[in-house]
Order: structure tokens, then C-alpha cells, then sequence
């Protein structure tokens, strides 16, 4: 079924905005700034969980990109956020005072949820099961 320029627009405005966020974080991940230190020190994971993290998101992030991959991208990257979310709902908190960050890496998680979502939803064509469910 063909899309129309405007389900489109929004297709590469979300997975833009997703990937960007995913990207951006990489630089810390791998280059082990005291946030992410941090994060995977309390989580008991550095420094593997943080660099395995950081290669996910990566893959995500590229899958995200290009068109014939961007549903295995939503889905791979909503998997991975949800773990960041579920990490701060239960172990991190909203907030790390620790390190000065005021919800903001909660937030840009709940932003890459969000648009992960809406990019299954606006292509739940693209997925065999999903699709028929929707």
C-alpha cells in the first residue's frame, strides 16, 4: 500500500528525531562520560552494559535511517529504550542528582519511546503480525 507525502514527512521526522537522540548519546556511552559511568555503575553493567548499549543503539539508529529497515529499527530501539525507562523507573530514578541531569536523560528516553512507537504504528503494514492486529 503506498503512503502519502504526509505519512511520510512524519515517517522521517520521527525516526530523524530518534536516531538523533540514540546518536548523540553514543559519544557518551563510548566515550565513558561520568553520566553514563554513572548510570552503569549503579546498574551494576560497566563497563559492558554501557558499550553493548551503546553498539545497540547504534544499529538501531542506522536501521532507523534507512527506509527498507526503519520498522526493525523502531522495534530494535524501542526495546532498548524501554530498558533505559524501566532502568530509571525502578533503579535510577527520574532525576540523577548525582551527576547534575534533572530528568533530562529520562525525558529524551520517553522522546525516543514515543517516536519508536509512532514509527511501528504509521508502518505496521510493513509487519506481518502487527499489521493484521492494527
Amino acid at each position: 500500500m503506498p503512503h502519502s507525502r504526509t505519512l511520510m514527512i512524519a515517517s522521517w521526522a520521527l525516526r530523524c528525531i530518534a536516531a538523533a537522540i540514540l546518536l548523540q548519546t553514543l559519544f557518551f556511552k563510548f566515550s565513558g562520560a561520568k553520566k553514563s559511568v554513572y548510570i552503569f555503575s549503579t546498574l551494576g553493567l560497566e563497563p559492558w552494559g554501557r558499550i553493548g548499549t551503546g553498539v545497540v543503539e547504534l544499529i538501531a539508529s542506522v536501521l532507523l535511517l534507512l527506509p527498507a529497515t526503519a520498522v526493525w529499527g523502531a522495534a530494535l530501539s524501542l526495546g532498548v529504550i524501554s530498558g533505559a525507562i524501566f532502568s530509571h523507573l525502578t533503579k535510577l530514578g527520574i532525576a540523577l542528582p548525582a551527576v547534575d541531569d534533572h530528568g533530562e536523560l529520562f525525558g529524551l528516553a520517553v522522546v525516543v519511546f514515543v517516536c519508536s512507537a509512532a514509527v511501528l504504528v504509521l508502518h505496521r503494514d510493513q509487519w506481518p503480525v502487527l499489521g493484521r492486529a492494527l
